[in-house]
């Protein structure tokens, strides 16, 4: 999450109480992905799952929220919405 935080520009947003809340938030929100089994967490989506929690966790954040709970379960409605496609390999033409 803090690599999330980072990579999307938001390092001085939050003050090291509310970091530890977000971190906390996205980790809940990711054990409950993997546990339930979902496609999210295949390696096909894994990256752009996370990515989704993140950056639904710190927009949630940057409003006002700081309920882990809230963040982490606002997160994973976010992530149900979306609509994932499995990568295309590259092709080449011959």
């Amino acid at each position: 999450m803090l690599q999330q935080i980072a990579k999307f520009g938001e390092e001085g947003t939050f003050a090291p109480e509310d970091l530890r809340i977000l971190v906390a938030a996205f980790e809940a929100a990711w054990s409950r992905v993997q546990a339930s089994g979902d496609p999210f967490s295949e390696p096909n989506y894994r990256d752009r799952a996370r990515e989704i929690l993140a950056k639904s966790i710190i927009q949630a954040a940057k409003h006002g929220e700081r309920d882990e709970r809230a963040l982490s379960e606002g997160a994973l409605l976010q992530l149900s919405k979306t609509n994932l496609r499995r990568p295309r390999p590259n092709s080449t033409s011959h």
